[in-house]
């Protein structure tokens, strides 16, 4: 007997019609770009980019350029957005292929244990993440004197403010406008004076790692791999093509914004660590700054301008992944209970999606106002995590994107795997690398 059709939402009608726009956009031009067509693809592979370059993930490359200047660590953090980009291709060119989200395809292909498993990695990862992107909100307003609970509430209620149109097109492009404000940090890094021969030396050449790889070294290498390449990336991604609307032939677009989003998100990435040399330079141990206190110790270097636009900047990145980390929670939520779950559903019909996407981060500003939390131990320890909680999310990866009845014609071919195979070892070499830190600190000096 044939099962009824599911019934068609307000939020098909209004998928639909924004894909009629690229549709149009494209015309006869079936192979062509134009202005227009690429304006209406971007969106998802920006902001997860973007997004993942939260609060926690700019304080690690902050540290990173505090401690060891300029040299190794730009060539690497290059390489670890190479390596987030092999990663996220394959997340947008599945969400493109099949128009489902990350969570619904891992229950449905691997059952429910696997499903539950990939969940609960997601959930405890994204909770902790929300936390620590409060923690930044709060140390980057407190730089100009706002009272943390100031911080935290009237963040929540802009991040409420975006939500509220339900009209994904309209969500992301205000999220990508907020975004686009990590920017900020390439102004401070000009103002930080870096020697440019240097900088482009240390590029070309890869520099050695000053002082060798030690424990804490070994530490921040990992958090900086964690600060770019994390599970919540590929729910959000493969979860806001599916929620765009998307298709098959429009793969080549979310390849496009994806290379878009890594690009900037490195360029900001190393404007981070350039703007943070000085206190290298100096001599000036910032092991354990926050915010606040890295904008303070900027400022004889870079004026209170660039030191207040640092601060800023570490805001902005909170803001923005926390709409994005959250988003992420509420997509694989939906998915896996079968409710409404886009940008594009009403009120009534979603409120489910909704009162996770608030209520987990409404949790998340209200926990860092507790007195005593252990907010620095949350910062260090999150992009740890996301590092270690990383293969078996791309083992499902992987798997999905080869999967024929899944992906059909656009699964990985040959070159696709042997990437993703690749970045699989190294993720998993890190993990070891940084367990023998813990276990064996001994063997490193």
């Amino acid at each position: 007997m044939n099962q009824p059709a599911p019934p068609i939402l307000h939020e098909d009608f209004d998928r639909a019609q924004d894909h009629l726009k690229i549709v149009a956009a494209r015309g006869t031009r079936q192979r062509g770009w134009n202005s227009r067509l690429l304006w209406l693809l971007i969106g998802p592979g920006i902001l997860a980019f973007l997004g993942e370059n939260d609060a926690p993930s700019m304080l690690s490359y902050a540290a990173t350029g505090a401690q060891f200047g300029i040299g190794f660590f730009l060539p690497f953090v290059i390489l670890t957005f190479a390596i987030g980009f092999v990663v996220q291709e394959m997340a947008g060119r599945i969400g493109a292929a099949t128009g489902q989200g990350h969570a619904a395809l891992i229950f449905a292909r691997f059952g429910k244990f696997w499903g539950g498993f990939a969940m609960l990695d997601l959930a405890a990862g994204n909770f902790l993440t929300l936390v620590a992107e409060f923690i930044g909100i709060r140390a980057g307003l407190g730089f100009f004197g706002v009272p943390p609970a100031l911080a935290v509430g009237g963040s929540i209620v802009l991040i409420a403010l975006a939500v509220s149109t339900s009209r994904y097109w309209t969500w992301e492009r205000i999220t990508m406008v907020l975004a686009l404000g990590n920017a900020v940090f390439v102004p401070v890094a000009l103002l930080a004076k870096p020697d440019w021969h240097q900088v482009g030396s240390a590029l070309v050449t890869w520099s050695p790692l000053h002082g060798g790889f030690k424990p804490d070294t070994i530490t921040l290498m990992v958090a900086d791999i964690g600060a770019t390449v994390t599970p919540w990336m590929l729910f959000f991604q493969q979860g806001a093509v599916a929620d765009k609307g998307l298709t098959a032939s429009e793969i080549g677009g979310a390849r496009l914004d994806t290379i878009i989003g890594a690009v900037l998100a490195a360029g900001f990435a190393i404007a981070s660590i350039i703007a943070t040399a000085p206190l290298f330079s100096h001599g000036i141990s910032a092991a354990n700054f926050q915010a606040a206190q890295f904008a303070e110790a900027l400022m004889p270097y870079i004026g209170h301008t660039g030191a207040a636009l640092f601060a800023i900047g570490i805001f902005e990145a909170g803001l923005v992944a926390a709409i994005t980390i959250s988003t992420s929670s509420a997509y694989a939520y939906g998915e896996v209970t079968g409710s409404a779950h886009g940008m594009n559903s009403s009120i009534r019909d979603g409120w489910p999606f909704y009162l996770v996407l608030l209520g987990s981060v409404c949790t998340a500003g209200g926990l860092i106002l507790i007195p005593g939390a252990p907010l620095e131990d949350i910062i260090i320890l999150v992009n740890v995590v996301a590092t270690l909680a990383m293969p078996p999310a791309l083992l499902f990866l992987i798997t999905l994107a080869n999967d024929r009845e899944v992906m059909g014609e656009h699964r990985n071919g040959l070159w696709w795997n042997i990437a993703g195979v690749t970045v699989t070892i190294f993720m998993i070499l890190s993990g070891l690398l940084y367990a023998l830190t813990v276990l064996m600190p001994h063997l490193f000096g």
